[in-house]
């Protein structure tokens, strides 16, 4: 039994949700809600299990996993975001033909990937969460299938995932073929015989181009804005969140452990896509007119500064991504909880931003909510999303990559302009239709918490926060 203790929360989450999903095949619509609840426990438990976890096993089953302090960190932001995106659909599913039960499995099916995805010492391992988690994305993306905008984000999603995919499982197998081994500490001993050969360079490239694409970053995005505009909004506030952070870790351990030797070939990659991620994200924003849309370009532009942070390919650069993706999960959480508010008359959802005009007016606590998010996405002082920024800036400054930093800044500049003019919406314009009332009080505390966590209160942990995400990072090196 000791063997299999660190990996409790993974066993809490995998038996339940195969409990869950015989269950679901059993329940009326009225006992969806009860799964969805039991799901989110199952979510909190593993999530209390981490704390009596072993932080420093070392390698498990013959080096396809490892539990560190680093897989922990993400888990412990992971397992409350896929919770949160559980909550997020109640009552939503009500008012559809949908059966809502299947969704919170999906869910907790998923939550089992992305653990595995940041607890990888291993090609296979690596694989094998990344897909179990895409899988059940396709699902969640296309879950109302009444709905042609759902079916479309379904469809595009798994096309171009299974490129993707097929992309990744070629940079594998190239790395496998010429390292012979799978494991992260064998690929790394290869790479640092000497200079890498070409078809190393190769497997390197084309497993960076894999998790950028599940990161959407750039040139790997093309699917984000369709997908987060057509699926269902609870499906895209869990993509814009756990699944990010699950991704953007993946990179950070492979990048460090497995190419760490190799880093300046792959620091070329991330500082361009870092870049590209950050002024797309920031430009593309500019003409949108639906929030779902205007959010997945901000997801795109957030990603960007996150790998600045790994562009330093320090402890200090890795730290700055731990703490800079826990500050986007709740930022981003709490901004589509709101958007989740945003019904007509008839319960109907609303996605345009025109319908935003005179909020303040409206329901003023729904515009201040609002307003805290947008300003911290923005990375505007004195908001708490202003601090992950700075820390990433910090990094690349100290490894000597002042230009990089000083051209996210402009980046952060740019991208300022679409959140602020959601902002002037909300404040400055003439009042629109009302939305109509929504009662969701678990939804409300949780929107609560999350404006008041990147208020300026937030500062509060910096401390905290920021040691525990040191220790997680100088697990790597």
């Amino acid at each position: 039994m000791a063997r299999f203790a660190p990996i409790l929360p993974e066993i809490i989450l995998a038996i339940g949700g195969l409990v869950l999903m015989i269950a679901s095949a059993f329940v009326t619509r009225r006992g969806a809600g009860l799964i969805s609840w039991l799901a989110v426990a199952l979510l909190i438990a593993a999530t209390v299990a981490l704390i009596g976890a072993p932080s420093h096993a070392g390698p498990l089953f013959d080096g396809l996993v490892v539990a560190d302090l680093f897989a922990s960190f993400g888990k412990a932001v992971i397992f409350p975001a896929a919770a949160v995106a559980v909550i997020a659909a109640h009552g939503w599913f009500e008012r559809g033909t949908e059966h809502a039960a299947e969704y919170a499995v999906l869910i907790l099916f998923a939550a089992v990937g992305m653990s595995v995805m940041v607890s990888s010492t291993s090609l296979i391992s690596l694989y094998v969460g990344l897909e179990l988690n895409s899988l059940a994305g396709y699902v969640l993306a296309s879950y109302r299938r009444h709905d042609e905008r759902s079916a479309e984000a379904g469809l595009k999603y798994f096309v171009l995932g299974a490129l993707a995919s097929g992309i990744l499982l070629y940079g594998i197998s190239l790395l496998y073929g010429f390292t012979g081994t799978t494991s992260f500490t064998g690929v790394a001993a290869a790479f640092g015989r000497g200079a890498p050969t070409l078809g190393l360079l190769f497997g390197l490239v084309f497993l960076l181009a894999g998790i950028a694409f599940k990161i959407s970053a750039v040139p790997f995005h093309m699917w984000t804005p369709d997908v987060y505009e057509g699926a269902p909004t609870p499906v895209t506030t869990f993509f814009a969140t756990a699944p990010k952070v699950a991704s953007v870790l993946l990179g950070v351990r492979v990048c460090i452990e497995a190419l760490g030797p190799a880093t300046d070939a792959w620091r070329q990659i991330v500082i361009f896509a870092a870049l590209a991620s950050i002024f797309l994200g920031a430009i593309a924003a500019y003409g949108q007119t639906n929030i779902k849309r205007l959010l997945a370009y901000s997801s795109i532009n957030n990603v960007g500064f996150a790998l600045i942070g790994l562009a330093a390919g320090t402890a200090q650069g890795a730290s700055s991504v731990l703490f800079y993706m826990t500050v986007y999960v709740v930022m981003t959480a709490g901004a589509f909880l709101c958007v989740l508010w945003m019904r007509d008359g008839d319960g109907e959802p609303i996605e345009t931003i025109a319908s935003m005009s005179g909020l303040s007016q409206r329901q003023p606590g729904f515009a201040f909510a609002m307003f805290i998010f947008m300003f911290s996405l923005a990375g505007v002082p004195p908001m708490f999303g202003f601090w992950p920024k700075l820390l990433v800036f910090d990094a690349a400054v100290a490894s000597g990559y002042v230009a990089l930093a000083v051209a996210g800044i402009l980046g952060a500049v740019i991208g300022a302009y679409y959140y602020l003019k959601i902002v002037k919406v909300m404040y400055l314009d003439a009042p629109a239709e009302p939305y109509s009332r929504v009662r969701e009080p678990v939804q409300g505390a949780l929107v609560l918490f999350a404006a008041v966590a990147v208020s300026p209160l937030g500062y509060l942990l910096i401390g905290p926060l920021g040691s525990l995400a040191d220790r997680a990072a100088e697990t790597l090196f």
